[in-house]
């Protein structure tokens, strides 16, 4: 940051006085959330070595954030991030929130978005779409008739007949967008979005990877079809089977619906074909009907059959308590939020953020492992 910070002192000298260049990039920091409230700033005489500038120079860059009310001096202490920010200040920016639901998978994801903003005196307008891809652009122009900065998006991908179009869509709003939990698959390189999502792949690798080293070596995948993890997961499975040396044709998809029908019966069947004697599911409620299914033909978890869940919802409450991959649903809102603020603060200044947080493996009694086992 300190390297970064002088070099924008250096490069931005020409177009303004030098205080008031250094005065910028300060606030521009304190928005982003690299200092945040009531967080001690560098000291003048840090900020004088770091940017080369005379103290005079950085002194009257804090005089001014001071008069703003971003900054507080307190006596012997320092200089202090200010916990009360200006009304204008606070209602500077709106970002607009468009996800599916606010459902189980979305409450944590809203909620690290809501914190992220509120730190930064942001507001949040949200809106949902119920997974009725033909309502995201009614909700899209209620936010941006609401006056939103920006657009955090989590828009339907999956199924639609041109996914890249619909994203080329999207990114020509007249507002910057960041991709929530989605990104075009398959792309490379070629994918230009900014997004912040979990590592779905990531997440089934790590536990096939968790299921071989407790010595399972027929391992299958159970999903539900049609969804938007379900790519990521089957290709984090593949690569998990192929660097293992594991069986590669031990996969089943169906519908939700297809599970409901039968009670998970035809998946426990294809299990019981599999000769398999462990299976990642996703997600929670499809490992938890597995559980019945197979308590019902008489195969007990894990002793018979060991299972992890993909999603960690409510994994804890099924009748066996479920090993379960967690996405990081908070982080993903938390730094997609960060990430708008950064593109508003810079615009074209900033990189073009591309995360991707790697799931972590929650070990219940469904594996067959204890909870201090390493996954």
């Amino acid at each position: 940051m300190a390297s970064q910070r002088s070099a924008a002192v250096r490069d931005a000298e020409a177009r303004g006085l030098k205080f008031e260049v250094l005065a910028d990039q300060l606030r521009r920091g304190i928005l982003a959330g690299t200092w945040t409230a009531g967080q001690k700033l560098p000291t003048e005489q840090e900020l004088s070595k770091e940017t080369g500038l005379s103290l005079t120079t950085v002194r009257r860059a804090f005089d001014e954030l001071v008069a703003e009310r971003i900054v507080v001096r307190r006596q012997g202490a320092g200089s202090f991030v200010a916990h009360d920010r200006p009304r204008e200040e606070r209602a500077r920016r709106r970002i607009g929130v468009l996800l599916p639901d606010t459902q189980l998978y979305y409450p944590r994801v809203l909620q690290g978005i809501d914190e992220s903003l509120s730190a930064a005196g942001a507001s949040l307008q949200l809106a949902t779409y119920r997974y009725q891809p033909e309502r995201e652009d009614e909700a899209i122009a209620s936010l941006l008739d609401a006056g939103v900065d920006g657009l955090l998006l989590a828009p339907t991908l999956t199924g639609v007949p041109d996914p890249t179009a619909r994203v080329q869509q999207l990114m020509a709003l007249p507002v910057p967008v960041v991709l929530v939990e989605r990104s075009l698959h398959g792309t490379g390189p070629a994918d230009v979005t900014e997004h912040v999502c979990s590592d779905h792949a990531g997440g089934a690798y790590d536990a096939v990877a968790h299921l071989a080293r407790l010595g399972h070596r027929r391992i299958a995948l159970l999903t539900r079809s049609r969804t938007v993890t379900e790519y990521g997961v089957v290709h984090g499975y593949q690569q998990a089977v192929a660097d293992l040396g594991l069986p590669d044709d031990l996969r089943f998809s169906q519908a939700k619906s297809e599970w409901e029908a039968d009670s998970a019966e035809s998946a426990y069947r294809r299990l019981r074909d599999f000769q398999a004697t462990a299976a990642l599911v996703f997600g929670d409620r499809e490992a938890a009907m597995l559980e019945g299914a197979a308590r019902r033909n008489g195969v007990r978890v894990p002793d018979d059959i060991a299972l992890v869940s993909y999603d960690d919802e409510f994994a804890d409450l099924a009748e066996v308590p479920l090993t379960a991959v967690a996405p990081p649903k908070y982080r993903i809102g938390r730094m997609a939020a960060d990430v708008m603020l950064r593109r508003l603060i810079e615009g074209d200044e900033c990189p073009l953020h591309q995360i991707r947080l790697r799931p972590r493996i929650v070990v219940r009694r469904s594996c067959g492992a204890t909870a201090f086992e390493p996954a």
